[in-house]
């Protein structure tokens, strides 16, 4: 028997918004591994499973066993919360299978990433170019994460920020905002999004002054505004250049 990988992504944490693809990889697998935070979000999909769960900064251990119980011949679902390309396993696997020169079939099955599923929630703020920065320093030093802070604002991304606090962090979403401001004015939209689609979604929207006066937490994703975007009805917009190109309120000229 040959063994497989399947490294999946489920999403924000409802079902709901699980990939066909990514249910259908659940149900053939031999063994689900993952973090027990996301797979408790899975009850009713692992019956009759054989589970590996195990606590964050496991993520070398999980990925080793995923390895081993594959090499028995068995098909293995790796389960990322999210997107697994994004901040996620799909990485540390294939590096790992580097490490070990392993000829196992590696497959990734992708899911809707938090920064989708927050957009969705806020209204329509990624419609131009955008820039994703995690705040964990943890394996990225700090110093790094400031430079490319100032790179993407002053750059005009809107900037979707991942991990922004944590207890043992809890000053760098503070850091963050000051470099922001040095690019961006504080009436700037942001978008403050916990949990998106789950029972304990949170939906704030506030702006660059105000931010840190919102409950933010690693469950917290966060979308700044450019120089563009604007607030209506509570939404969060951010232009893609047709009101320019196409002068939008005008009768526009029918085509042949």
């Amino acid at each position: 028997m040959h063994g497989m990988i399947t490294v999946v992504g489920t999403g924000p944490g409802s079902t709901d918004h699980i990939t066909p693809a990514a249910l259908r990889s659940i149900c053939e697998a031999d063994v689900v591994i993952g973090y027990s935070t996301y797979l408790d979000l899975l009850p009713d999909l692992l019956v009759g499973k054989e589970v590996i769960s195990s606590s964050m900064m496991q993520e070398v251990n999980r990925c080793r066993a995923a390895f081993d119980e594959a090499e028995k011949g068995r098909r293995v679902v790796m389960v990322s919360g999210g997107d697994p390309g994004i901040y996620a396993m799909a990485g540390l696997i294939f590096e790992i299978a580097a490490e070990r020169n392993s000829s196992i079939e590696i497959e990734v099955v992708p899911g809707i990433a938090a920064v989708n599923s927050c957009a969705a929630r806020l209204g329509a703020p990624l419609m131009h170019d955008f820039a994703t920065v995690s705040l964990s320093d943890l394996l990225t030093p700090w110093e790094t994460i400031e430079r490319r802070l100032h790179a993407v604002a002053a750059a005009d991304f809107v900037i979707a920020i991942y991990n922004p606090k944590s207890k043992k962090r809890a000053e760098h979403i503070a850091l963050a905002r000051d470099i922001l401001l040095q690019y961006r004015n504080p009436e700037t939209p942001v978008g403050i999004v916990k949990a998106a689609t789950r029972s304990d979604e949170r939906i704030i929207l506030s702006d660059l002054g105000h931010m840190l006066d919102a409950e933010i937490t690693m469950q917290t994703t966060i979308i700044v505004g450019n120089s563009l975007t604007f607030t209506w009805h509570g939404k969060m917009i951010t232009p893609r250049g047709y009101r320019g190109k196409y002068r939008l309120g005008e009768e526009q000229p029918k085509s042949e």
